[in-house]
């Protein structure tokens, strides 16, 4: 479960990993130095080829980058992220393109061992030329396999699980432990949004049905600071929780729907243990329950339905500041199995699911942030995305059209009970697997 909006690296996928940098102002009207008769690169190109250095940790960033661009990401934080580049792609081998070669703006291709990344590069030419500007917008693998990628999701630290395929009973295309039930984060609201979706579907329920704001959870989101009772519609509601995250947004729909109905839709989609997920939380019970009571806690972990059920009761109107909820999750991972659960095979059980018995606006709402850099996602007609995350734990989950109208989901899961996750890391795998050939 998110502590914030956007985990750091999550406004988009790969956003904090792509060197993206609006950059102090760059004098576009004033041409760079060219090279003289007799030298062989213009001053774009060596500046492209110090990208390549830089990347390779050949370079100190120091050398090459703005004051403003280092502003925004550390000299430190700049070779961090090349690591991860190279760590996920290989080393840098050269600038694959640079068009137009010369000036002080252009489009910029490195070939790695493992991939082709493509973006934008800009120097200041009133600073030494240094490099002002440097966007990575896209990585098109070269000669990966699901195999290499499985490999890898398999040397992360803690448990790692994955599934990948197209929902029609085709053979997945990657699989990996994907029978292992995992803990989902925020992307359990998309059984809250399957829920919602079919009475709409029903015509037990409209999208623009408004009800008052009387829930009140922590964020992710903004809706716990709107004024009480203030009128918001279903259509809302369901946007906020999926879009950003919202868990206020998330427990009103939960109230309003009851948590039975939404347990009746984990079972209903095909879950393979949906005894996992009831009783059915909202956020602010899970809030309260890790920022609570350690004796209450452990006696929720090791009881039955009943007990947890009664455990509850109440529990929504206990008095608990924010920093007490932040404290408690400060040191770490914390009781990561009082969540929400499931696996590849569930949430691909969900997607057709939702596909016979949705409204279709849900699938727009899904489709809002697809959370993928532009490149990707211009691979595929319709893309829907919702992912999760507290720390020890972290989910990315997609449902994907090909042109050919062929639905396709992917989902990530990642558990680490001894350490925080490195969310890049993951990011970049699934960026991998959302290029490999349809």
């Amino acid at each position: 479960m998110k502590l914030s909006p956007k985990s750091p690296l999550y406004g988009a996928l790969l956003a904090a990993s792509l060197l993206t940098i609006p950059a102090a102002p760059v004098f576009a009207q004033e041409e760079a130095p060219e090279a003289s008769e007799g030298e062989q690169q213009t001053t774009l190109e060596i500046k492209a080829d110090q990208v390549v250095a830089v990347l390779n940790g050949d370079l100190d960033p120091r050398d090459v980058f703005t004051a403003g661009f280092l502003a925004a990401v550390p000299p430190a934080q700049v070779t961090a992220l090349a690591e991860q580049l190279t760590g996920q792609f290989g080393a840098a081998i050269s600038v694959e393109a640079l068009d137009p070669p010369s000036g002080d703006r252009a489009a910029l291709s490195i070939r790695l061992e493992r991939a082709i990344t493509r973006g934008g590069i800009a120097i200041d030419t009133a600073d030494d030329n240094r490099i002002s500007e440097l966007l990575f917008q896209s990585f098109e693998p070269v000669g990966d396999t699901p195999e290499k990628i499985e490999a890898e999701l398999s040397a992360l630290p803690g448990d790692v699980t994955a599934w990948f395929g197209p929902l029609d009973g085709g053979p997945a295309t990657l699989a990996l432990d994907e029978a292992e039930q995992m803990p989902l984060g925020s992307t359990f609201k998309l059984y809250v949004l399957a829920a919602l979706a079919r009475e709409v579907a029903q015509g037990t329920r409209a999208w623009d049905d408004q009800i008052p704001l009387t829930a009140r959870s922590f964020p992710s989101g903004m809706m716990q600071d709107w004024p009480e009772s203030s009128p918001v519609t279903l259509q809302t509601l369901a946007t906020m929780m999926i879009s950003i995250s919202d868990n206020t947004a998330t427990d009103q729909l939960i109230t309003l729907l009851g948590r039975d109905a939404v347990l009746q839709t984990v079972i209903d989609s095909g879950h393979s243990m949906p005894g996992l997920n009831d009783p059915f939380l909202t956020t602010r019970e899970m809030f309260l329950l890790k920022g609570g009571s350690a004796d209450r806690l452990s006696v929720f972990q090791n009881g039955d339905t009943a007990l947890r059920s009664q455990i509850l009761d109440g529990i929504e109107g206990e008095a608990v500041s924010g920093n007490q909820i932040q404290a408690a999750f400060a040191s770490g991972p914390s009781a990561l199995d009082v969540e929400w659960f499931g696996n590849g095979p569930d949430i691909a059980n969900l997607m057709r699911f939702m596909r016979a018995t949705a409204d279709p606006l849900a699938f727009e709402i899904m489709g809002i942030d697809p959370s993928m850099p532009a490149a990707t996602r211009a691979r595929w007609a319709y893309a829907g995305y919702k992912g999760g995350s507290e720390p020890g734990v972290l989910n990315l989950t997609w449902l994907l059209t090909d042109e050919a109208g062929r639905d396709h989901a992917l989902m990530l899961s990642w558990r680490n009970e001894d350490a925080n996750l490195d969310a890049t890391a993951l990011e970049l795998l699934a960026l991998r697997i959302l290029s490999l050939p349809q």
